[in-house]
């Protein structure tokens, strides 16, 4: 299970991995990554850039495929991902096997400028 929180709204999803995306506020690209629930922890398997730009180099040992750099990110197990929902970007979106929503959807009435976090939720 994901549990979604950002103030007082969360919500709960009833998933085992995700990608969450995001469009490069400067450079217009869109980023993405595949996340995993393992134990009490969010493990990265890969992330994508489709594209590169000023100051958005892609990672050494990225393979360029159809246009899309891969990677593999050198990130440790996370307990907790946080991400700011910002009026001045574009939202993150959240796609599961059947389908992608927008963070904002999935947590109706969050405020500007408020921290999402993303974890495993308690058992």
């Amino acid at each position: 299970m994901l549990c979604l929180a950002a103030g007082a709204v969360s919500t709960v999803l009833a998933i085992e991995s995700f990608t969450l995306t995001w469009i490069h506020s400067i450079e217009k690209i869109r980023w993405e990554e595949d996340w995993r629930i393992a134990g009490h922890a969010l493990i990265i398997d890969e992330a994508r850039i489709r594209g590169s730009g000023a100051g958005m180099e892609p990672p050494a040992g990225s393979v360029l495929k159809n246009g899309v750099w891969h990677y593999r990110p050198a990130l440790p197990p996370q307990a907790v991902l946080r991400i700011t929902h910002s009026p001045h970007a574009a939202g993150y979106t959240l796609c599961t096997a059947a389908v992608c929503q927008p963070l904002a959807d999935l947590l109706p009435g969050i405020d500007n400028n408020v921290v999402i976090e993303i974890r495993e939720c308690p058992p």
